[in-house]
């Protein structure tokens, strides 16, 4: 890890103004009845079964995902800033997709080049010409933030296709709500509850045109196996909505409906939380058993809403990403206001040289890697691991993109010895509909739990926290 880091409690050896209630709190608690709590957080983690599956492991577990007690605190006016940078992206990558899948202005204009789109695995020719309802591509967006500073915030990376996560969002407040009643009573802390409701109004919102009545609004899984299953049936159940598979779904004169007890009932919207390349047997993977035959003819005849739209991994690829401020101001007329983190596209032969001439330096990213999977952490790795990572970039270097190791903020965590400073990022997450754009106060914190790591996905062994956006 390079340089000194920003740490958000204590900023620079004096304590921030958003702890000073909570540290007032902090300094009167028992430790053993912190301990305490720590463990029944656990508890009630496991009871409620938020696991979430490592894939790549021969038994690929079931893991619980570490929770922190100590939330991550946000001052009001920190988090306008950040609320406004996040919207300004969002309508930017919403216009950017529009534009792709339509009449490609800024690639005739050369602020993006034609070849990253055209040779992007996640642009979808059959999405060409074709709008969906509402004009939103992107009804769902998890943009990853982080924090080098007082007033330095970058965005990592942008989650447009199908963003994880705001369960343990939500539960993480649930949990803090039971073991701390006290706390949010001394403390006024802005509400996360209301996002299940507000997805549930975001995705009614965005249904067909031709829709009579309330909008059918249905999650579809993959199933039980996948990661993200408790989120699935989660998300449903909040918001009040059935949750299919595909062999639940079939097509009905012209739409997509949906099996129950007393025959097939039309849908108007589907939260999809199934890949592109699964969602239509007879549009992709033929060899899918997850997705709905005929979905895409009834989605380009109006008929259904997909959310989040198929073919928006092509705004969050990481090449694109390194574009973003550029298609930010193309679409906006207006200076970003998140900055994005330093890219270097591997893909340029004078770029891959400066790449792998400063491997141990750097973080290597794959361009559509995710879940820390299949990436290099420079200062981290051995120089064996360092070798056969430049293999890698030397035969696929459009593959990776590479950035500087940042010093990420940190904020405490609890521990028997006290409090301990640890790395954090942040997902906040952006709900889109035809004429708004709704993001909950605060989002997920993730934090690396090992000491020094700037790693913070579950998947990596990073864990989980509450974040509080105060009322003033």
């Amino acid at each position: 890890m390079t340089g000194t880091h920003f740490d958000e409690m204590r900023g620079n050896d004096s304590l921030r103004a958003p702890y000073q209630a909570y540290e007032h709190w902090f300094a009167a608690q028992d430790n053993a009845r912190l301990s305490k709590k720590a463990g029944e957080a656990e508890a009630f983690f496991r009871r409620t079964g938020i696991t979430f599956n490592v894939y790549g492991q021969a038994d690929a577990e079931e893991r619980l995902i570490p929770f922190d007690l100590v939330p991550r605190i946000l001052s009001n006016s920190e988090w306008s800033r950040l609320a406004k940078g996040i919207e300004q992206r969002v309508r930017g990558i919403n216009a950017f997709l529009h534009d792709l899948y339509n009449r490609q202005e800024i690639l005739r204009a050369g602020v993006v080049p034609i070849k990253l789109v055209a040779e992007n695995d996640a642009f979808l020719p059959q999405m060409l010409g074709f709008s969906p309802p509402g004009g939103v591509y992107t009804h769902i967006v998890g943009t990853d933030i982080v924090r080098t500073g007082e007033d330095e915030f970058f965005v990592l990376e942008d989650n447009a296709r199908t963003p994880s996560g705001v369960s343990y969002m939500l539960e993480n407040r649930e949990t803090m709500l039971q073991m701390f009643p006290e706390l949010f009573s001394k403390i006024k802390v802005q509400r996360v509850s209301d996002y299940p409701k507000n997805l549930r109004r975001s995705l009614e919102a965005s249904a067909p045109a031709n829709c009579e009545g309330r909008p059918c609004v249905v999650v579809l899984t993959p199933g039980i196996h996948n990661s993200a299953y408790y989120e699935h049936s989660y998300l449903a159940d909040q918001m009040g909505v059935e949750l299919v598979e595909g062999h639940d779904l079939r097509v009905v004169d012209g739409h997509i409906a949906m099996r129950t007890t007393k025959g097939y009932k039309v849908i108007d919207v589907i939260y999809r939380r199934v890949d592109d390349d699964f969602l239509d047997p007879l549009t992709f993977n033929p060899e899918s058993m997850l997705g709905a035959p005929g979905i895409m003819d009834v989605y380009r005849a109006g008929n259904i809403t997909i959310t989040n739209a198929p073919g928006t991994g092509v705004a969050d690829d990481k090449a694109i990403y390194s574009y973003m401020p550029d298609i930010v101001e193309f679409y906006t007329g207006e200076k970003a206001i998140l900055k994005n983190v330093e890219t270097f596209r591997c893909s340029e032969p004078d770029t891959l040289k400066y790449v792998l001439d400063n491997l141990s330096e750097l973080v290597v990213k794959e361009v559509h890697g995710s879940g820390g999977y299949g990436m290099l952490v420079g200062p981290a790795a051995t120089k064996d691991e360092c070798a056969e990572f430049a293999k890698k970039l030397k035969a696929k270097p459009a593959n990776y993109i590479a950035q500087p190791t940042l010093s990420l903020s940190t904020v405490p965590i609890f521990t028997e010895a006290g409090l301990a400073p640890r790395h954090v990022d942040l997902r906040p997450f952006a709900l889109v509909s035809p004429g708004e754009v709704n993001i909950v106060p605060g989002g997920l914190t993730r934090v690396a739990l090992q000491e020094g790591s700037l790693v913070v996905n579950s998947s990596q062994g990073g864990g989980t926290k509450d974040t509080w956006v105060l009322e003033d």
